[in-house]
């Protein structure tokens, strides 16, 4: 399983790399209840993989935009677990977060399909 540190080392290793003034992370991890307020135990991962490598080339066009590395873990995941991990190196601050928030959004709405696995009383 990757970790947020392995995204950053890829991203680092990238030979465009000085062309980069930042690297920001997103680690989304399984919460211990839903946005509704009802408790989960578990969650269901599984995700488009076609429309993530899509996105993920779509994105490394943007301007500023030097890498982008993305990781998904699929399958059933406990609370604290890693769903999601997205690290994108850019030159500044205008180029990038807006990037991040993005990538963020989109694999959430979209390429991601979860199911909270109720807990147990």
């Amino acid at each position: 399983m990757k970790t947020i540190h392995d995204l950053i080392e890829e991203v680092r290793s990238n030979p465009r790399i000085d062309r980069a003034g930042m690297i920001l992370c997103h680690n989304g991890i399984v919460r211990g209840f839903s946005r509704g307020g009802k408790e989960v135990s578990k969650l269901k991962v599984k995700a488009d993989r076609k429309a993530l490598e899509k996105l993920i080339d779509e994105t490394k066009k943007k301007p500023g935009i030097v890498d982008l590395k993305v990781h998904i873990n699929e399958g059933v995941l406990g609370v604290g677990d890693d769903v999601m991990l997205v690290v994108v190196a850019g030159d500044i601050r205008e180029n990038t977060f807006p990037v991040l928030i993005e990538v963020v959004d989109t694999i959430k709405r979209s390429i991601l399909e979860k199911e909270d696995i109720d807990a147990i009383a």
